[in-house]
């Protein structure tokens, strides 16, 4: 076996004999792409897309062409993300497609259909068993355990608990039921805001646990509370919400045992595909995006998840930082960015869980094609 994993890059320099899509075209083909599924299977093209506001998300018109070479191989793409945790413009099915539309990512643009993976509210969930340092099993996505392989497009950024949001997180965070979701951002029961409550009921309606009384507001009983957080899409009001108490280094470790989960069976039908472009220093759930810290890079290809997050995550240090961006320090070349936003986050300990645990290596070589 090789000591370093093959990642492929491009930069974005384009021409009128060879635009970015033929850049694309050539990194898909880099990595094997029509040899990793055969006809009549189903692949889940795994993105995100963007919350409502949010402009940062990849085009969809790069996603078409990703679908197109999918096509080719006689396999059966579908764009696929899974309902978010938070109340926003994605936490149950309904507003997450409408969502996808109106940012674009339409059958008429992108060219396959869109499947939200954990179901109307996140209730479709299968449980992984991948005996992991801090839990046994995950909770993943029904339709995306259901897929033969995966095609997962990243848009490569900063993010507030893991320091970077890259591949790793796109699978670990991005292919998580409800449940799966809660397990990583939260030790115990969400919450509910006094504030914010009209003791409507539609969180007990929605309760599998029977785990929510209703007085004057919403009470949760933690003792009963399974950690479903189907209450947190349900509430009309915003006012159900995760606590937030989960360390940094925590998370990373359980977002990445649920990375083992999602690609377990498998093995050899993905491909990864990051694009470092309008990094932004957060995720994009926000209904919003800042501006980059750094300059556009490229895109890469590979079909190490780990090599690909560990070189992207190089090759945005090595830029120079912005100025007038969010960063805070790191601004020369080879400075720490993801610091330099998220001083607090140590982003390494994804990437040392995930080769840890047979994902995959840090140690890589690029080739540029």
């Amino acid at each position: 076996m090789p000591d370093k994993s093959e990642v492929f890059f491009s930069d974005l320099r384009a021409g009128a004999k060879r635009n970015l899509f033929d850049k694309l075209d050539s990194l898909l083909e880099s990595v094997g792409l029509k040899e990793r599924f055969r006809k009549g299977t189903l692949v889940a093209v795994k993105l995100h897309f963007g919350e409502k506001g949010n402009t940062s998300y990849i085009q969809p018109v790069f996603v078409r062409r990703v679908v197109e070479r999918i096509k080719e191989t006689g396999a059966l793409p579908f764009l696929t993300d899974t309902n978010t945790l938070y109340v926003g413009t994605r936490g149950n099915s309904v507003n997450h497609l409408t969502t996808a539309i109106e940012n674009g990512f339409d059958y008429a643009v992108a060219g396959a259909p869109i499947i939200i993976a954990d179901g109307l509210r996140g209730e479709n969930t299968v449980s992984v068993r991948v005996g992991g340092k801090r839990l046994d099993t995950v909770e993943i996505a029904g339709e995306i355990v259901n897929a033969s392989g995966m095609v997962v497009l990243t848009h490569f950024k900063c993010h507030e608990m893991t320091g970077f949001g890259g591949a790793l997180k796109n699978i670990g965070m991005g292919c998580a039921s409800r449940e799966g979701k809660l397990a990583q951002h939260s030790n115990c029961a969400p919450v509910v805001d006094p504030a914010g409550c009209v003791a409507c009921s539609e969180c007990a309606l929605v309760c599998p646990a029977d785990a929510i009384d209703i007085g004057a507001v919403a009470v949760i009983n933690d003792d009963a509370c399974i950690g479903c957080g189907h209450c947190i899409a349900a509430c009309p009001e915003g006012a159900i919400n995760v606590r937030w108490d989960e360390t940094a280094s925590n998370l990373q470790e359980k977002m990445v045992e649920h990375v083992r989960g999602a690609l377990k069976g498998k093995e050899g039908k993905c491909v990864y595909v990051n694009f470092i472009t309008r990094v932004s220093p957060a995720c994009d759930c926000y209904g919003h995006n800042d501006a980059p810290i750094v300059p556009d890079v490229g895109i890469l290809a590979s079909v190490d998840p780990v090599a690909i997050d560990q070189a992207s995550a190089d090759l945005v240090n090595a830029q120079e930082g912005f100025i007038e961006s969010s960063l805070k320090s790191g601004h020369e070349r080879g400075g720490d960015k993801f610091r330099g936003v998220h001083p607090t986050v140590d982003w390494s300990v994804q990437l040392t869980a995930a080769e840890a645990a047979g994902l995959g290596k840090r140690a890589y070589v690029i080739k540029k094609i």
